[in-house]
């Protein structure tokens, strides 16, 4: 009795981590779009020891029980390592013969996808995607499906190095740098760190769910997200003229989609299409609106490879949030300079014209010039939600309640825009030292830090009942980047610090007539928003590199559920939600401080 008992324990215990089988390798899109793809057999790879996983995350999609502890146990690690540590069985194995242990080869297959690269020599997809990656397949859990994917997990034959050089690659192949199929470690943490950050200030991103480290500092990073389509999946069969597996792919992505709220009115027939193209060009516009304002940087370009169909961000190598608007840095990729902050929103619309030529092609099976939808409806509408974005954020930043902004746009929408054109020409100031060399390219400094202003103007307000001086509002806002000659106080500069004022106290005074508030409880208000929303401490992409040094330093003496936790209550205490209050856990207070020393050092950088 008691050995069946024990036996039945046993095997409920196995239970408990099953959903974790699911992942492997399959996924709809197969079926769907043979073409766009390509498909590898995959091995265990030996020697990997687990550094990081997101309990949250994993509990989220159902992986864990939501009422599973956030502690790692001999069992868990073992389905983690055996899920995702794994390698491809590639091109140059299979031509040399290789033989590997039957008992380490997966039973299933796991594709590395297709997708239009504008840096590839083929131009249309062909022989460009996933170089390093594979999808380990796709989860569902309560109304809501996942897909997940891996980075570092072997060399395929869509790596840029095999496209340039015309020949496969052994898998950590270290005659060839980006081709030879790894990833390394300090990625997947830097992606970890920073993806949670942005989660918790409601941007959209891909997630990482657990990384795993192999020797010589590789390892294997596994992402997930609710559709890890990109634009750049669909463009490749545009540009291909390939119809079938184009309307294949579209009608899966809106079949995906009808389970969020946002698509609850979405028609059937054709009329999905023109509502598939709708909700892209509001989401491009809101997205691209919201890396402006938030200085956000991830090399935007038309072919959507570096940006996910719902506008969330994907692979982190170059994704930056700049803690001053550095409007001229660009990154250098050897062979070319990536767009600028600015040129994202141009390269967003792009993407979106692009769109309405897919879908009319979709729709009629004729491909029309992409000039002829320069003026498309979806172009108008584009350009409309960008301005309601920036309208909108701009009195968030400020400060303004939700009821408060909506009482603004409708009725003083042109102080709205004065006020922003002149928030901008403080924001967009650069110093007069020009272009210089940065560490990943260039970059031209921006001088003023406009939080600041944001986060003390109401403060000097409710204590002076007044404007502030020139030199005390130049004072604010200046930053280290700023030399004497850039803070002139020259009689422009004087005009735009007044209008400044006049035209903050003016809204001010204008969003007293729906809240019904005095001017002093109004602006105590908006200073309460403004000093969490305008925090001084905020990440940045150079802090985020020097905090991750600092966690992989340490990282024999860290747990994995430290780590985990490490990420978790910094991330959180990253929210700039005013209506939300983190809380430090004892375990990691002490080295989360230290990590906000070196934000706050870190502040105005790249």
């Amino acid at each position: 009795m008691q050995t069946a008992k024990k036996i039945q324990n046993d095997r409920s215990k196995k239970s408990i981590y099953s959903k974790f089988d699911k992942l492997d390798g399959s996924h709809p899109i197969k079926k769907l779009t043979p073409d766009g793809y390509v498909d590898y057999p995959a091995r265990l790879r030996k020697g990997g020891k687990l550094r990081y996983f997101n309990f949250d995350l994993a509990a989220e999609m159902g992986l864990l029980n939501k009422d599973h502890e956030n502690k790692l146990n001999e069992e868990l690690e073992k389905k983690i390592l055996e899920t995702f540590g794994i390698i491809i069985i590639n091109e140059f194995d299979q031509m040399n013969g290789k033989v590997f242990p039957e008992e380490e080869i997966k039973s299933g297959t796991y594709m590395a996808t297709r997708y239009l690269q504008l840096q590839h020599d083929d131009k249309v997809g062909k022989n460009s995607g996933d170089g390093r990656s594979i999808w380990n397949g796709q989860i569902k859990n309560r109304g809501r499906v996942w897909d997940v994917s891996s980075c570092g997990t072997g060399a395929t034959r869509l790596s840029p190095a095999t496209s340039k050089h015309n020949k496969f690659f052994e898998s950590g192949d270290p005659s060839i740098s980006y081709g030879c199929g790894y990833a390394e470690i300090d990625e997947g943490m830097a992606q970890a760190l920073f993806s949670e950050v942005f989660f918790q200030n409601r941007v959209e991103t891909e997630r990482v769910l657990a990384v795993i480290e192999f020797e010589k500092g590789y390892a294997i990073n596994v992402r997930a997200h609710e559709n890890l389509l990109r634009p750049s999946h669909f463009f490749l069969h545009l540009k291909q003229n390939n119809h079938k597996s184009l309307k294949a792919l579209v009608d899966y992505y809106i079949e995906t989609q009808m389970n969020r709220p946002e698509w609850e009115t979405c028609p059937k027939g054709k009329g999905r299409y023109e509502f598939f193209l709708k909700s892209l060009a509001r989401t491009f516009a809101h997205m691209s609106a919201v890396f402006e304002n938030e200085y956000i940087f991830c090399w935007l370009d038309w072919d959507g490879d570096n940006i996910l169909m719902d506008g969330g961000i994907i692979d982190y190598g170059s994704v930056r949030q700049f803690g001053l608007f550095h409007s001229e840095y660009r990154y250098d990729d050897v062979d070319r300079y990536s767009t600028s902050i600015i040129e994202q929103r141009d390269k967003a619309k792009y993407i979106v014209q692009t769109f309405a030529q897919m879908i009319d092609y979709v729709i009629t099976g004729d491909k029309k010039s992409i000039s002829s939808f320069k003026k498309d409806a979806c172009i108008k509408l584009f350009d409309e939600t960008f301005e309601k974005t920036k309208d909108h954020d701009i009195l968030y930043k400020i400060g303004f309640g939700e009821s408060d902004i909506d009482y603004l746009l409708k009725n003083q929408k042109t102080k709205v825009k004065e006020f922003r054109k002149i928030f901008s020409h403080f924001e967009r100031a650069k110093s007069k030292v020009g272009h210089i060399k940065v560490s990943d390219g260039i970059s031209w400094d921006a001088i003023f830090c406009m939080r600041d202003i944001l986060r003390e103007l109401p403060q000097m307000l409710i204590a002076r009942k007044d404007q502030i001086e020139n030199d005390e509002f130049i004072d604010i806002i200046k930053s280290n980047y700023a030399t004497k000659d850039d803070l002139e106080l020259n009689s422009y500069r004087k005009k735009m610090i007044k209008s400044f004022q006049d035209l903050y106290i003016k809204l001010v005074k204008a969003s007293m007539n729906n809240s019904k508030n005095t001017f002093d409880k109004q602006i105590l208000e908006i200073s309460m928003r403004s000093s969490v929303i305008n925090k001084m401490e905020k990440v940045t992409g150079d802090s985020i590199s020097i905090i991750v040094d600092k966690i992989l330093k340490k990282k024999n003496k860290l747990s994995v559920e430290e780590i985990y936790s490490l990420i978790k209550d910094f991330s959180e205490v990253q929210n700039v939600n005013p209506h939300e209050t983190p809380k430090l856990n004892e375990s990691t207070k002490s080295m989360v401080k230290q990590f906000f020393e070196i934000v706050k050092e870190y502040r105005e950088g790249l």
